[in-house]
């Protein structure tokens, strides 16, 4: 027997409860049968993004959520932080452009 959806968004809830971080906050929400994580960058001035992840039914209700949960926490922490690059050595376009407004600085 699965449960009550409210129920679940508070075993979340509860379980965010336990992690305390300088730079995020943390916090759930319903979204249909999931429960919808959200990552938020504390400071406003500093344009980032938010970041979502869902929680499933099935995972919610396993026996092992606490552990599955944190695992799944500390990997979307990673995805978060990784998709703040703004540059990174993939974006050959931009380095290319900023290399040669480099260069041209250089020469005058």
């Amino acid at each position: 027997m699965q449960a009550p959806a409210n129920s679940r968004l508070q075993r979340v809830l509860d379980q965010l409860a336990l992690y305390e971080h300088p730079l995020l906050a943390f916090d759930a929400q319903l979204s249909g049968e999931t429960v919808e994580v959200i990552i938020r960058f504390k400071d406003p001035s500093v344009p980032v993004h938010t970041y979502y992840f869902q929680l499933h039914p099935r995972d919610l209700d396993h026996p092992q959520f606490e552990w599955t949960f944190q695992r799944q926490l500390f990997d979307c922490l990673h995805d978060y932080f990784v998709e703040m690059f703004t540059r990174t050595p993939q974006s050959r376009k931009e380095n290319a452009e900023i290399a040669s407004v480099r260069e041209r600085h250089r020469s005058e």
